[in-house]
């Protein structure tokens, strides 16, 4: 095994691991000790989940979120500058990917060390492969604005993109705001413009539908309690 950050995927849900992660990933992670985590708990289930006999006292973890300081990072890198490698791990998904993981990775790049992604689901890359939309051009825009004008601006700033540039245009919402977002989709959109709903993916009851907006009128599901994908084309 050689000495890296390794970024290490996560299942989106209740998935069994051996669906959506290859075996290597579990022998790299049964020899790391050291794991940069954006939340403790849910990263210790998952290490539990991969190895039931796994030592989790035996491990260190370090917390990564938004109030973790670049200084912080750094220093937590310091058992990859000594020679011993280290495990990423975000909430659900791929590290690094609209996730804080991308924090390490650049400093773990500007001081020269190794770092290898490793093997697992993107929810943002298989909504892509799954919508039918461009995937030689695409943008993901995480959250949009909240407040509703500003939110109807962006969505027509996004449209226009698609229309002028062939860009297939991604964002997310927390859950509960899910049929809202919609709503505010199928009222500022063009009635041609496609939309794509990605939910649960990889998960059990898996949902990505693409209509055009016209076609989506009154025949949205239930969105709020699952998390989404929304996807925007010509």
């Amino acid at each position: 095994m050689v000495t890296a950050l390794y970024l290490l995927p996560v299942t989106l849900g209740d998935t069994p691991i051996e669906t959506v992660l290859p075996s290597y990933n579990k022998e790299i992670i049964l020899g790391i000790r050291h794991f940069i985590v954006e939340d403790v708990r849910s990263a210790r289930r998952f290490l539990k989940k991969v190895d039931r006999e796994i030592d989790i006292d035996a491990l260190t973890f370090y917390p990564l979120n938004k109030h973790t300081s670049p200084e912080d990072i750094s220093g937590y890198l310091k058992p990859l500058v000594a020679g011993q490698s280290m495990g990423v791990i975000s909430e659900a998904g791929c590290p690094a990917v609209a996730d804080p993981g991308a924090d390490v990775v650049a400093i773990a790049q500007r001081k020269n060390l190794k770092v290898v992604p490793l093997v697992g689901p993107s929810s943002i890359i298989m909504s892509v492969m799954g919508s039918g939309f461009n995937g030689q051009s695409f943008a993901f825009h995480g959250y949009l604005p909240i407040e509703p004008g500003e939110r109807a601006k962006k969505l027509k700033t996004l449209e226009q993109r698609i229309y002028v540039e062939q860009q297939t245009q991604l964002f997310i919402e927390t859950p509960y705001r899910n049929n809202k977002m919609v709503e505010d989709i199928l009222s500022n959109c063009r009635p041609q413009t496609k939309l794509c709903i990605a939910a649960n993916i990889t998960c059990e009851g898996e949902y990505i539908k693409t209509k055009t907006v016209k076609e989506w009128q009154g025949k949205v599901p239930d969105l709020s309690k699952i998390p989404c994908i929304f996807l925007l084309y010509k």
